[in-house]
């Protein structure tokens, strides 16, 4: 594949270069991704259309499309749709004054199927915005041109999910203010999936496999077809993989039908635009491994009804342990992915990344409580591994990834192992968004052997599940700082709210609002190169530590006026040997 597929990527990316005026670089993917989807779609039926063709003209009955796929599945079992107009790219360009219309016309002529992922792509609007911006017949154009070839006898059906899966990562950095939605960054995808499978590999080399792989908030489908890859290029290349995914957003939900439908597989497995909290598109159905980055903070308000009403159920349903706090629906999916676990003695294996409200959030009695309760008194807890923070591109928070299964090891048993991995990072050379940490192979590599040599270390311990029940009792710790100004701690300013926010701007005009985040980051860098005055000799008193700082800003405002004691925040440490802070009445502050 080689130059061949990188050259494709190249190509079909540099498409983007014709939306520039009319698109927002944040936008080119509404158009160029579905371009992409139709064009694979019409070079695959240029071998069939006469076979089409005659299929329709010898049916007049109503259910055309059963028919059409009936006569097609006995030529090609692998071809899931057809279209029957007598259109494709040459012949849409051959009347240019007519190809808006024209192209609807192609698009309302093709199977359910694929009707449906353009419904959800919106891609009639964009066909429609195109026209209007003169920029349709270009584009169509340039995709008709020989070195866009994208038969099958060109670029195979793994070829092809591969560039589609890149096209879609390059376009999710390129949009990094909302990528996070629905892209996981490819270096944790690559982990989970590790972690998911390292306990399985003897299974997993045993022939004739057939393995269902599910997630349930499945984005663009990354994970699913990351996980399938893995297993037939890291373990075993006979293992049958079945992959289901549902997805909430309409457009990344197209995106994760269309790929799985371009690799020449059933798409009926991806299911949406719909939400997995209160509609269970595959209910009663059980899975061999389940892998998910599932929503952080999104409020289950609109699912509310249907979530208590299957809570009501106890055992029998979905949320048996109960539901947490309307405000964050994470310890919801992680309950729906424990209930598909196979029942039959069978074992599954659960890898999710969540951020820290299911570990931490609620005390004692609290909703969350009693659902961690549950996890851990049915021994489905293996591992929690803590990442570094800023690995994903619209939130520097802290995450972590679950290792759940319901078969532990018998050295698994009744025990969970935390994985400390947050000083496993590279920086990137360039930020994307809020991504600026990344791992690399190695890092991954070291995270996996702690997890799977199940010893205790300096990173790794090891617990008793009884060691996580706990009485409340509030014990107030006196507070203790040092303070110093490194690189490090200067990196952390970036997960700082106030101090972050100095780079984004409101403005709707793309120009303006480009000008005043580039402004804020400068002004950023502005406050961090003042603070390095400081040099890093370590401080122990407040008062000494704040005159610095006040003396390095002094040259700077600071906007807004309470910035100065988020910096010195960052810039503290707790420190046991440091001097109590206390208030103005000399006594100890908590």
């Amino acid at each position: 594949m080689g130059n061949t597929f990188q050259d494709k990527i190249s190509m079909l990316w540099d498409m983007a270069d014709l939306l520039r005026g009319s698109y927002k670089r944040s936008e080119y993917q509404k158009a160029i991704l579905p371009f992409v989807v139709l064009k694979r779609f019409d070079d695959v039926m240029s071998d069939y259309r006469e076979d089409i063709r005659q299929a329709t003209d010898s049916f007049n009955g109503q259910n055309w499309e059963g028919h059409i796929m009936a006569q097609l599945s006995r030529i090609n079992p692998q071809l899931r749709f057809a279209n029957r107009s007598q259109y494709d790219f040459g012949k849409l360009l051959e009347d240019p004054d007519h190809i808006e219309q024209n192209m609807i016309l192609y698009l309302d002529s093709f199977t359910s199927n694929v009707r449906e992922i353009f419904e959800h792509f919106e891609f009639k609007q964009e066909i429609a915005k195109l026209a209007k911006a003169n920029k349709l017949y270009l584009l169509l154009k340039k995709f008709n041109e020989t070195r866009i070839n994208l038969h099958p006898s060109v670029v195979s059906n793994f070829q092809m999910g591969l560039i589609f899966e890149e096209l879609v990562r390059k376009f999710a950095e390129a949009s990094n203010e909302e990528a996070g939605e629905h892209f996981t960054p490819r270096d944790v995808i690559d982990l989970m999936t590790a972690l998911m499978f390292i306990e399985d590999d003897a299974e997993l080399h045993e022939k004739h496999k057939i393995k269902f792989i599910y997630d349930p908030a499945c984005g663009t489908g990354g994970m699913l077809t990351n996980a399938k890859k893995y297993i037939h290029e890291k373990i075993n290349s006979d293992v049958q993989i079945v992959l289901y995914g549902q997805e909430l957003n309409p457009q990344t939900y197209a995106i994760a039908k269309a790929d799985i439908l371009i690799k020449g597989e059933n798409a009926d497995t991806i299911q949406g635009p719909r939400s997995t909290l209160s509609e269970d598109a595959f209910p009663g159905s059980e899975f061999d491994y389940i892998l998910s980055n599932p929503p952080y903070g999104t409020k289950w308000e609109a699912d509310k009804d249907a979530v208590l009403k299957e809570a009501e159920r106890g055992e029998y349903g979905r949320f048996e342990a109960g539901t947490p706090r309307i405000n964050d629906g994470q310890l919801l999916f992680v309950q729906h992915m424990i209930s598909k676990m196979k029942t039959d003695g069978n074992r599954s294996r659960i890898s999710l990344i969540t951020n820290g409200s299911p570990l931490f959030t609620g005390d004692a009695g609290s909703g969350e409580s009693e659902i961690r309760k549950w996890i851990l008194e049915n021994d489905y807890l293996e591992a929690i591994i803590a990442l570094p923070n800023q690995l994903f591109y619209n939130t520097g928070i802290n995450t972590y990834i679950w290792i759940l299964s319901n078969q532990k090891s018998p050295e698994r048993q009744g025990k969970v192992q935390l994985v400390n991995g947050v000083d496993f990072w590279d920086k990137m050379r360039k930020s994307l968004g809020d991504k600026r940490h990344y791992l690399t192979a190695e890092h991954q590599e070291t995270i996996i052997n702690l997890y799977h040599d199940f010893t205790e270390n300096e990173h790794s311990k090891i617990f008793e599940s009884t060691e996580f029940g706990y009485t409340k009792v509030t014990v107030e710790r006196p507070q203790q700082f040092t303070y110093q100004v490194t690189e490090e701690r200067l990196e952390s300013l970036y997960t700082v709210p106030a101090f972050a926010k100095l780079a984004e701007s409101k403005a709707k005009d793309p120009i303006t609002k480009e000008q005043e985040e580039s402004q804020g980051r400068e002004y950023q860098e502005s406050i961090i190169a003042a603070l390095r005055t400081i040099g890093d000799t370590v401080y122990d008193d407040l008062k000494e530590f704040n005159d610095k700082v006040d003396q390095a800003l002094a040259d700077i405002e600071l906007k807004p006026n309470t910035l100065k004691k988020y910096l010195i925040q960052a810039l503290s440490q707790h420190d046991d040997t440091a001097p109590i802070l206390t208030d103005s009445k000399g006594r100890p502050q908590a």
